[in-house]
């Protein structure tokens, strides 16, 4: 953990309508991810627990742009090797923060495969910080499919970027900027973002101040809004940021 960083966290997670939980999230020592399993039985549950044993090796150790890449390789690595039973092999989604330091600088490192998200709130307004991995998400971009037509797509859930998947290389996004006293980070997976748009996630993520009772708040508010999914969500609140002795310059860094 990197010194003079103080945060509160908290994780929530239900399994909605699904006979199992395939989500498994780590909220500990500087890093908060969520990882979404998929492959049908209990093999995107094997697979989303694997991906987040291998990254938790990330906690508590300041990791560089490259230690988080070659991590989440060996996590990917790591969950092809699984047996595959029937016709879909175990993968999972990644998504989340690990907090570093760079240039002296206390940092957040966002890192993405998939279409899980991360977002941030600052001064009551949300933003997320990654890119869906996913062909809506193309087709949006491309600007074939409308913006608000793509909760309710067809294709809505096939990713285009995942752990575990055919291809023996995954490619993570990363972003790396500093840690704000104030900042609060939301991890989830798509159970939450299917079924309550931004809008109202940001009213409460307001309402609620402490991180328990923001994430309970919003899988209850995804279970009664009818999800389907698995609902996993981390709320992480930058309590205190004591500056580096010596510390200079910016850490907005994008890959």
């Amino acid at each position: 953990m990197v010194a003079g960083v103080r945060l509160r966290s908290a994780v929530a997670t239900d399994q909605a309508a699904r006979e199992t939980n395939e989500d498994t999230a780590w909220a500990q020592d500087g890093l908060f991810v969520v990882a979404d399993g998929m492959g049908g039985h209990e093999a995107g549950e094997v697979a989303s627990r694997l991906a987040v044993d291998v990254v938790s090796t990330l906690a508590g150790v300041a990791p560089s742009l490259e230690d988080v890449t070659r991590v989440v390789q060996d996590a990917h690595r790591r969950v092809r090797e699984l047996p595959v039973e029937g016709e879909r092999r175990p993968g999972t989604t990644l998504t989340g923060v690990v907090v570093t330091e760079h240039a002296g600088v206390a940092c957040w490192l966002v890192l993405n495969v998939g279409d899980s998200r991360t977002y941030r709130m600052v001064g009551g307004m949300l933003e997320q910080l990654t890119r869906d991995h996913s062909e809506v998400a193309e087709l949006v971009e491309q600007g074939l499919v409308a913006v608000e037509d793509a909760p309710r797509h067809p294709r809505r859930h096939v990713v285009t970027r995942v752990l575990g998947g055919g291809a023996s290389w995954v490619d993570p996004d990363l972003r790396m900027f500093p840690v704000s006293v104030g900042d609060r980070m939301v991890v989830c997976s798509d159970g939450l973002t299917d079924v309550l748009p931004d809008g109202r996630v940001q009213a409460v993520l307001r309402a609620e101040r402490h991180p328990r009772a923001a994430a309970d708040r919003l899988v209850r508010e995804a279970l009664a809004a009818g999800a389907q999914d698995n609902v996993t969500v981390v709320v992480v609140d930058a309590v205190a940021v004591t500056p580096i002795a010596g510390a200079g310059g910016r850490a907005d860094v994008a890959r």
